[in-house]
């Protein structure tokens, strides 16, 4: 379906700029509160508890000798060995704030400010729409700024539903001032209208459906790469060599490498399916724009590619009883393989999609 374009409202335009700058700021002062939150968090009791129950763990079993008629015999127990965090029993962290009362209100302050630059996050990607009187994601510079302020969006959601995720905080509101600091440095377009091909109202489906499953698979990225320090973190605690001082500090307040693991499969389990419309979607636009579903077009190709690297991740999980770093690091390439089909292919590499480069 094809409609007329519309003039772009340049005044609306360069209000949604400002706004965007203004998010910015606003995620900057964000950061600041959360590395004062990790700062002041103290370190808790919790992670104390948690040494103590690993080292109970990985204590050597003691040898018992009975007597059975006139024979002596020895006892020794199985030993059994933990191979998945999962296994460990070891408790979540208490957080970033690290249960510190002032920790705990830069935190707070943290979150409030999130939520403030996420409105003028929100309001920007919505002034872009109305300028151009379309959907605000016909370009990367538009892809990214909505990208950031959905995996926003779901922070906040999850946050609503009284989630343990605020140690997502800090590294979400870095990566999001990452996003919006290239888009408006090196992927900026100006407002304009789209080629006759995008001006369909697949866009509104097929798009948007990319940029929320890529938000939340960003979550589950997150999640997965914390968890490969975590877990590192905890084989040392169970072969009785603690780690000390502040990196030890920050460790310990996050959640317990199983329930990163958790929350990672999860999130990427729960968006699986609508990266499947996703694609199912952009095939049934192919043919209405070009006349045929499927070509192997490099971000068509790409595409697929991450859908089997996550389907083979969920797959493993599901039926080989991945745990770990085995599925960590599938999972970490499957999100790779996203990253590289939305920077790299639309950057690097020509094909049909190349009307939405920089």
């Amino acid at each position: 379906m094809i409609t007329a374009a519309a003039a772009v409202n340049e005044n609306v335009a360069h209000i949604s700029n400002y706004l965007v700058y203004s998010a910015m700021a606003v995620y900057t002062l964000a950061f600041l509160a959360h590395i004062a939150e990790w700062t002041f968090g103290s370190r808790s009791k919790v992670a104390v508890q948690s040494a103590a129950l690993v080292g109970e763990q990985s204590a050597k079993p003691a040898v018992t000798v009975r007597s059975q008629g006139g024979t002596t015999v020895l006892d020794r127990p199985k030993v059994v060995t933990r191979t998945t965090a999962s296994d460990r029993g070891i408790p979540d962290g208490p957080g970033a704030a690290g249960e510190d009362e002032q920790g705990d209100l830069y935190g707070r302050i943290a979150i409030s400010l999130t939520a403030l630059a996420w409105v003028l996050h929100v309001g920007g990607v919505v002034a872009r729409a109305v300028s151009v009187e379309r959907a605000p994601w016909g370009n990367m510079y538009e892809f990214s700024m909505t990208f950031g302020a959905t995996a926003v969006t779901a922070y906040l959601v999850l946050l609503l539903l009284k989630k343990n995720v605020r140690w997502i905080g800090l590294f979400l509101v870095t990566a999001v001032l990452l996003d919006l600091g290239l888009a408006v440095s090196v992927l900026y377009t100006a407002s304009d209208q789209l080629v006759p091909a995008l001006h369909s109202y697949w866009l509104w489906i097929h798009v948007s459906c990319a940029i929320i499953s890529g938000a939340v698979f960003f979550l589950g990225a997150t999640a997965t790469f914390l968890y490969l320090f975590r877990d590192n973190y905890e084989v040392g605690l169970t072969q009785g060599k603690p780690n000390k001082g502040t990196w030890a500090g920050i460790m310990n307040r996050l959640p317990a490498a199983a329930s990163l693991d958790k929350f990672a499969y999860r999130v990427n389990a729960a968006v699986f399916p609508l990266w499947t419309f996703t694609i199912i979607a952009g095939a049934i636009w192919a043919e209405a724009a070009w006349g045929r579903y499927w070509g192997w077009d490099p971000k068509e190709t790409w595409s697929f590619i991450t859908w089997v690297v996550y389907a083979c991740y969920l797959h493993a999980r599901a039926t080989a009883g991945w745990k770990g770093r085995k599925a960590a690091y599938l999972a970490l390439l499957a999100f790779a393989c996203f990253i590289f089909n939305y920077y790299g292919v639309n950057i690097f590499i020509t094909g049909k999609h190349s009307y939405a480069g920089v």
